[in-house]
């Protein structure tokens, strides 16, 4: 049996002008792969090339609604249109389906459990999107808290370039301890996990019940 662990990296919120190029390009630095949930109304022409550029490297594009509203407060067709033309987008440049979807703020309810086809996605994050948490300490709590199967909760939002700072930390630490960055779908294929078999529930580490 391999000792390695398996972890994956994931980001959300965009993509956006300059933080996800930094963040890709830390990826590349230390030769791992992470996985982008996109919103729909952020896939804007100019930042196609972004999204390209993220899957040409080896990076999963999946879905993360196209207006980050909280969809507890919408009706089923509403819901289903959020899903479809953030899907849309995503398709015209990567040609692949999503299999995820990060639900904004992971605010949840059975409607929205019923009505989007892919697998819910939450992670463990370390409040990154909170200014005042800076890169070492948004390290610190990622490395203290990694372990095989896990979904890290990221965010490559605009400004937000202390995240990509603090992967400077996170990968080489966790690299050195034994820890393979796999994409979100190369994580669940370890699992058995497929949008066949898996639970509805909002999954965080892969051996979630």
């Amino acid at each position: 049996m391999s000792e390695n662990k398996y972890i994956a990296l994931t980001f959300d919120d965009g993509p956006s002008d300059t933080t996800s190029l930094k963040v890709l390009n830390t990826l590349k630095k230390y030769g791992v792969t992470g996985t982008f949930f996109l919103i729909g109304d952020n896939i804007t022409p100019e930042r196609e090339y972004i999204v390209r550029e993220e899957l040409a490297y080896g990076c999963e594009i999946e879905n993360h609604s196209l207006t980050h509203s909280d969809m507890r407060t919408l009706d089923r067709q509403t819901i289903t249109a959020e899903i479809e033309e953030t899907t849309r987008r995503i398709v015209s440049i990567t040609g692949k389906e999503p299999m995820f979807f990060r639900p904004p703020y992971i605010n949840v309810n059975d409607l929205m459990l019923e009505t989007i086809p892919y697998i819910f996605i939450c992670g463990y994050g370390c409040e990154d999107w909170v200014p005042s948490v800076g890169a070492e300490e948004r390290a610190r709590r990622v490395i203290e808290n990694a372990r095989d199967g896990e979904i890290v909760l990221l965010h490559d939002t605009e400004g937000n370039g202390a995240t990509a700072e603090a992967l400077d930390i996170i990968i080489p630490v966790l690299l050195s301890r034994g820890f393979c960055f796999v994409t979100l779908r190369e994580l669940f294929e370890r699992a058995g996990i497929t949008p066949e078999n898996a639970r509805k529930i909002v999954y965080s580490y892969t051996d979630d019940q």
